[in-house]
């Protein structure tokens, strides 16, 4: 799906002010969660980056894409922010990871691991047709696409089967980081991309409206499956995840309402 996006996306929209928005929202984001828990409540570090990563790190594949879809109009909106997740966040947080609970990992592998993913393989190569304004024979794209269109629907099942069986907020589980974690996600970090982009970089209009949403998605899953990696913080994770995909639709209700 990405693939066939990227490769028929404006190539101005993958690398516009919208990814710069979002980066300085998610950074925000990421410091405010880090500063709490280790100088306030003198957190670990793992632990902190757990909820670091949780507080700015968005669902811009399993919900991000969807939403791009039927409520931006345009699965392209989703691309930036997932690159630059893969391609900057992840490899820090997990240099960090390693770093503090003995993980052994080398330095290679934390900066190649995002290159060896196929989301960002796919996304590559299609961002690399836009770029060089290479078009595919049909007889190569139709079956791509086809796979392709599945991908929204199927993922929308599968995240729902996933919360199935979850308790959230269980008594002694660290709920005060969780609802931390949750606010910060959910309330600071689209009112962060809706000041950067309004008043900074003064975007308006369905531009606007893209960044917020996009700052506004859910906590992704891929932060509940480093905190089971590394065997630290993965009650805050899946939590956090959880509460935030509850949380976000109303959020997103009111910032289509105020915005759109």
């Amino acid at each position: 799906l990405l693939f066939t996006v990227l490769a028929e996306a404006d190539v101005e929209l993958l690398f516009s002010h919208l990814m710069v928005v979002s980066l300085l929202a998610a950074m925000l984001a990421f410091a405010l969660f880090a500063a709490v828990a280790l100088l306030i409540w003198r957190r670990k570090v793992p632990e902190a980056m757990i909820g670091s990563f949780a507080s700015s790190f968005v669902n811009a594949n399993n919900i991000g894409i969807p939403v791009s879809v039927y409520v931006l109009g345009d699965a392209a909106y989703a691309a930036p922010v997932m690159l630059l997740q893969m391609l900057v966040f992840v490899p820090i947080v997990v240099a960090i990871l390693d770093s503090t609970t003995g993980k052994k990992m080398s330095l290679k592998r934390v900066l190649t691991q995002p290159f060896r993913n196929p989301i960002i393989i796919g996304s590559a190569l299609g961002v690399l047709l836009s770029v060089t304004d290479i078009t595919l024979p049909a007889v190569v794209m139709e079956p791509l696409r086809l796979t392709g269109a599945a991908a929204v629907p199927v993922v929308l099942l599968s995240f729902g089967l996933s919360l199935h069986g979850q308790r959230l907020l269980q008594p002694g589980s660290g709920r005060r980081d969780v609802l931390l974690a949750s606010a910060i996600k959910l309330v600071v970090m689209p009112v962060a991309a809706w000041l950067f982009g309004r008043f900074i970089f003064e975007i308006e209009g369905a531009e606007l409206f893209a960044v917020v949403v996009l700052a506004a998605l859910p906590t992704g899953q891929n932060v509940f499956n480093y905190a089971q990696r590394y065997e630290r913080g993965v009650i805050l994770a899946r939590d956090t995840a959880l509460l935030t995909t509850l949380g976000a639709v109303p959020i997103l209700l009111l910032a289509t309402a105020l915005l759109h």
